[in-house]
């Protein structure tokens, strides 16, 4: 008998019931999907897009962060053989660092690696002006003519759904889809799913990014707030800082491990959930789990979230959520933060 008292046990019970009943959901279409080793990663539709993408993607601010610049070229073409034909940008990453590493290696061997990519980038800026200027960049560093998805990057501050609108952003994003260097569009964003809520009747996006991970679910959870209103949107969620963010605080600390913290991802209901890999080892590890993904379920699923649950709730693994640390200097900047 729990030591809670009962209306503390019964909503304990019911949040645990959201994670299981949503990995008993996937069960039936987002597991290996046939797959077998050797022959690529399952993927899962992209919301209403009518395009399905991989259940992982590459994440550029990572692949930005291999030294080795050839290396990092070796592991984006090394993915895309391995069927990991998402890949994650940002126009700020590195100071557009990230996009110029891919676009090389997109742009290899006369383009042939573009062809196999769904790619996406994002854009930093909320005013018409800027949104064109930085987006006609990511173009050139990405060497391409068009982005299969571009987000408004980090709606982090309760002010940044009128921002977008107000400021003209959005409709010039709306302005450069309809010229095709675009084809869908969404937003990201860290803070607070009660931001993405007021971000998600905006507009009709394609798709939302956000933290999904197993201390999320104890902790201003986007799993549990934001995925079934932007179900009822009609937007599809892809997931984030599965590893708790930057460099894994949730493995690193020993909360859970990196296949339980990408399983637990892949179990929400999301279409993909972006992964920092700066190694081919990393590629190899995600490449697997990936592959031979089956939902955490039942038993498994309830000691995996008892096991981080004492770690989870303070928020202590993803401070991202509760200070301006891990924002990044433009947005600081954009909002008056040093």
């Amino acid at each position: 008998m729990s030591d809670l008292p009962i209306d503390e046990t019964r909503r304990e019970f019911l949040q645990t019931g959201v994670a299981v009943g949503a990995a008993v959901a996937l069960g039936a279409n987002a597991a290996a999907q046939d797959k077998k080793p050797g022959e690529g990663i399952p993927t899962r539709p992209l919301g209403k897009t009518g395009v399905n993408v991989s259940i992982l993607c590459l994440g550029g601010w990572h692949i930005g962060d291999v030294k080795d610049k050839d290396e990092a070229v070796k592991i984006m073409h090394a993915a895309l053989d391995e069927g990991v034909t998402f890949f994650d940008n940002c126009w700020d990453y590195h100071d557009g660092g990230s996009e110029e590493i891919m676009g090389k290696a997109l742009s290899a061997d006369g383009g042939k690696w573009r062809k196999k990519c769904f790619l996406m980038t994002k854009v930093c800026a909320r005013d018409a002006k800027t949104v064109r200027a930085q987006i006609d960049e990511s173009l050139k560093r990405l060497k391409t003519d068009v982005i299969d998805l571009m987000q408004m990057h980090e709606i982090n501050w309760d002010n940044d759904p009128e921002w977008v609108v107000e400021q003209g952003g959005l409709a010039e994003l709306l302005k450069i889809q309809k010229e095709g260097k675009v084809r869908f569009v969404g937003f990201t964003g860290h803070k607070s799913p009660h931001i993405h809520l007021k971000m998600l009747p905006v507009h009709k996006w394609d798709t939302v990014q956000c933290p999904i991970n197993v201390c999320d679910h104890f902790y201003r959870s986007f799993a549990k707030e934001l995925i079934p209103a932007a179900k009822k949107h009609g937007t599809a969620v892809i997931g984030m800082k599965s590893l708790g963010g930057g460099q894994g605080k949730i493995v690193k600390d020993g909360v859970a491990t990196a296949e339980e913290c990408i399983r637990f991802a892949l179990s929400q209901d999301v279409v993909t959930v972006v992964s920092g890999i700066t190694s081919m080892d990393i590629l190899k590890k995600n490449v697997a789990t990936a592959r031979n993904f089956k939902p955490l379920q039942g038993e498994e699923l309830t000691k995996l979230l008892a096991k981080v649950k004492p770690q989870a709730g303070d928020g202590r693994h993803e401070r991202f959520k509760s200070t301006i640390d891990f924002d990044g200097p433009y947005h600081r900047k954009q909002h008056g933060f040093e």
